[in-house]
């Protein structure tokens, strides 16, 4: 599967993603009769119906069984590894996830500890399997939906992983910011969650979301990366001991070949829904 390359920012890491024309194996379906369907594969993990009129509506929610994390399991060792850089993790492994929502254009992978009050509480949607989601005028719903039921507090798992809270080496949940929920769905780390919450904390996240991909936009960094490239390549190639001015020129190219995209746009992209005729 083509990986995709990441933008050198002082933000966010930004993959931007080609080869992947989609419709991608997690995605919004919506259907002749209004219905909103997440699938995974040929499988429905979600149908969304609204219901009400003007700017106050209630969106109904039915989830369904079967939901596959994008991230393989991760273990007590591979969490207390020093200095992980969840980001880089998260965003290999949602390249290489063969059920992801992964597709083209450029997607934002962001930690985020912290979120608006009652986020983690009362818009943390805790019931099975339906569920009615309140958009309201200017406010929509701005919570947090699982796609699987959610463990008890005593639960064998979710105790263990309350131990690496406290201790500060729990894996961060994985949050996919969806534009028409106006919230997040969890992709994965439903446990981590619940034993973060009964440990009286908000859980550490990574954040996925579509940024925007306009022609503008692409054509700018485009121009960006090619004049870094050929600054580069003027550059005297590596030899086995670099002088300290070459590496010194190179690191601040690199710098400003970093800074220059920076400063360009991460406005998050509506989350496309498929028709139901490319959903084959």
């Amino acid at each position: 599967m083509k990986r995709a390359t990441r933008e050198r920012t002082s933000g966010p890491l930004v993959l931007d993603v080609r080869g992947r024309p989609g419709p991608p194996p997690l995605r919004f379906v919506r259907a002749d009769d209004g219905t909103t369907a997440l699938h995974q594969g040929d499988r429905p993990l979600l149908l969304a119906r609204s219901a009400g009129d003007g700017c106050c509506r209630d969106l109904h929610v039915r989830r369904l069984a079967g939901h596959r994390s994008p991230l393989p399991p991760l273990g007590a060792a591979s969490m207390r590894t020093s200095a992980a850089d969840w980001r880089h993790r998260y965003a290999r492994w949602l390249e290489d996830a063969p059920d992801g929502p992964l597709h083209d254009g450029r997607w934002a992978v962001s930690e985020r500890a912290s979120f608006a009050p009652g986020i983690w509480t009362e818009d943390l949607v805790r019931g099975w399997p339906d569920s009615v989601l309140e958009l309201l005028c200017g406010g929509g719903w701005h919570g947090v939906l699982p796609l699987r039921p959610l463990s008890a507090p005593d639960a064998p798992r979710v105790k263990a992983y309350r131990k690496h809270v406290r201790d500060g080496s729990l894996a961060p949940v994985l949050l996919w910011w969806v534009s028409f929920l106006d919230g997040w769905l969890i992709l994965d780390g439903h446990d981590r969650a619940v034993a973060a919450l009964a440990e009286g904390r908000e859980p550490a996240c990574v954040v996925l979301a579509r940024l925007v991909d306009d022609a503008e936009w692409r054509g700018t960094a485009d121009e960006v990366t090619e004049a870094h490239e050929k600054s580069t390549a003027r550059l005297p190639a590596r030899p086995a001991d670099p002088g300290p001015d070459t590496e010194r020129r190179r690191a601040a190219l690199a710098r400003a070949y970093a800074e220059t995209l920076a400063t360009l746009p991460f406005d998050e992209a509506p989350t496309p829904t498929w028709p139901q005729a490319s959903d084959a």
